[in-house]
């Protein structure tokens, strides 16, 4: 598959001052970003995130390395790089006395696209505000100008867009909202780069995820396969009848009793089926009257690996 954005052994060091020493914010960083997918990067704050965004964006100056965005080498070709890309920043920027449809205008006419090919009505459409095309910007709620930010950074049709803690601040409600739009301009080709803090966002929309620490890629998979990392998976036995203990048999294992009939086990996948606990407690004489399990998620993935990345 083809890549939207390639990167090998990017390195950045910020200078430092009298007061404090040089800061290495990136370190041997190398990164495919397929085309047409939807590509989380995820990282506690000061791994690096933004680093790496602004130099693809051409507003950090690498100190090494080779960055690649849409076929176009940032150090030979920079401004078709920055042509490719549509960035959405973290905080709203807008000014609150034009309208959504002027300012799409404006941003367009920055960008150099003709007044005859600018897609101010097909964008708001895009991000559910065309009603609200020619109301002021300050009158639009939180959720609204995040949406408004996405279109902005569409104007110019880029083929890869990056959301820099898109719903940073935004209720459950838009944040959904905003999820479905992003999708949809994924489903049109767009190849999408997702930073966030919200783990179950990128659990969610994402194809793939890299985990960026302290300047590092430390994971770098198909979403099912950063899952698949997870040392220990959890069940729940809902048992047929009250439970005088843990059956003896079970104590060996992580097992603890919650309430008078059930039973939860910790337990990892590699050394242990299910069948040895259902074996178990039918040997003990319990019928089990239902079965949960709860499988790992990208929080337990992503606090496991910057943890012992950091150690």
């Amino acid at each position: 598959m083809e890549n939207a954005i390639s990167i090998r052994n990017l390195d950045k060091t910020y200078a430092g001052t009298k007061k404090s020493p040089p800061k290495k914010a990136l370190d041997d960083v190398s990164l495919d970003i397929p085309k047409g997918s939807i590509f989380g990067l995820l990282g506690p704050n000061g791994a690096g995130k933004s680093t790496l965004i602004n130099i693809m964006a051409g507003l950090v100056v690498k100190t090494s390395g080779e960055v690649t965005v849409w076929n176009s080498n940032i150090d030979e070709n920079m401004r078709q790089a920055k042509a490719s890309i549509g960035i959405v920043p973290q905080e709203i920027n807008y000014d609150p006395f034009f309208t959504p449809a002027k300012l799409l205008d404006i941003q367009a006419g920055l960008y150099g696209v003709p007044a005859k090919e600018r897609r101010t009505m097909e964008l708001l459409k895009l991000v559910g505000l065309e009603d609200k095309a020619e109301a002021y910007t300050r009158s639009l709620s939180g959720g609204m100008r995040r949406r408004l930010m996405v279109a902005k950074a569409m104007v110019h049709n880029p083929p890869i867009l990056v959301l820099d803690e898109p719903t940073a601040g935004v209720d459950v409600q838009l944040r959904q909202d905003l999820w479905r739009n992003v999708k949809e301009l994924n489903r049109n080709g767009v190849t999408i780069l997702l930073t966030t803090h919200y783990l179950e966002e990128a659990e969610e929309m994402c194809d793939q995820i890299a985990i960026i620490n302290h300047g590092k890629i430390i994971a770098n998979e198909s979403k099912e396969k950063i899952l698949a990392r997870i040392d220990t998976k959890e069940i729940k036995f809902r048992l047929d009848r009250d439970l005088a203990g843990i059956p003896k048999r079970l104590q060996k294992y992580n097992v603890e009793r919650e309430g008078k009939r059930t039973l939860t086990i910790r337990y990892s996948p590699e050394e242990h089926f299910i069948g040895e606990f259902i074996e178990i407690l039918r040997k003990d004489g319990y019928e089990i009257a239902d079965i949960s399990t709860d499988d790992s998620n990208l929080e337990d993935v992503f606090l496991q690996m910057t943890n012992s990345s950091a150690a």
